[in-house]
């Protein structure tokens, strides 16, 4: 079997997050044929690194640096990407991305990998995650809480196989039942209502869809992690999570300049 190391699929994190978001921001424009590989790479990137996520909290020497330097980012990323996701090319509603982009919830994961082992009460822990953190993340955070609930199970998780593959399982299976099944029908229930919940939204199309595929193949592609770190990649994915986005964000002016969409 293919063995990859912590470089290389870190990168293709990357390049799926960029493609992802390159069919968002620019979708009059891609043709259809290509936005599903296009949207199907962006399946990769979360749960590529929600596993780099827990691996980093698991050895860093200062938890709050680690922090702090995801924080910045995030920031510094939030106009472009609001401009660029929440707010898509054609104008109109909001699209289903909630306005924090990865990057806070990456901050957030880590803050509860810290609580899990600060809180020596086990119950206490879960009532706090599932009362108050999953309802927030659920409306604040790209990936909702499914993506904290991934770096959270990637860390617990002992048996090293599973914790790779579990996650993305997981992830694609929630979003399977949301897109197929209870999409449509919160859609019918709150077709007449102007207060339907954020899943009521008619935005799983085919090719949203097809992320789907990209989660299950990063479940493959962790599960012949060979361990090696490889390349260096400290600051490569905090700098570029922000330029990508004021790229995309540029371009989207130039095509509406040009009267392409």
């Amino acid at each position: 079997m293919f063995k990859l190391n912590a470089y290389q699929l870190k990168l293709l994190a990357i390049i799926g997050m960029i493609t992802s978001h390159m069919t968002i921001a620019w979708w009059e424009i891609i043709p259809i044929w290509l936005q599903f590989p296009m949207y199907a790479a962006g399946g990769l990137t979360f749960p590529i690194m929600a596993y780099f996520v827990a691996e980093g909290y698991k050895h860093t020497s200062n938890l709050k640096k680690y922090i702090l330097r995801v924080l910045l980012f995030g920031v510094l990323a939030l106009p472009f990407h609001i401009l660029t996701i929440t707010f898509p090319m054609g104008g109109g509603d909001p699209a289903i991305y909630p306005y924090l982009n990865i990057m806070f919830s990456i901050v957030v994961s880590l803050l509860v990998l810290a609580l899990h082992d600060k809180i020596k009460a086990r119950p206490l822990f879960w009532i706090l995650y599932l009362f108050i953190i999953v309802p927030l993340s659920l409306l604040l955070l790209e990936w909702y809480f499914i993506g904290v609930t991934m770096v959270l199970m990637a860390y617990l998780i002992k048996n090293e196989t599973v914790r790779r593959v579990i996650p993305p399982f997981f992830a694609a299976t929630f979003f399977a039942i949301v897109g197929l099944v209870l999409t449509p029908f919160l859609v019918q229930q709150f077709a007449q209502s102007d207060a339907a919940p954020l899943l009521a939204t008619p935005d799983f199309t085919p090719v949203q869809m097809s992320f789907i595929i990209g989660m299950l193949v990063a479940a493959c592609l962790l599960k012949g992690y060979n361990g090696e770190r490889g390349k260096r990649m400290k600051w490569l994915f905090y700098v570029i999570y922000p330029v990508h986005f004021v790229i995309l964000f540029l371009g989207m002016m130039v095509i509406r300049a040009m009267g392409l969409a």
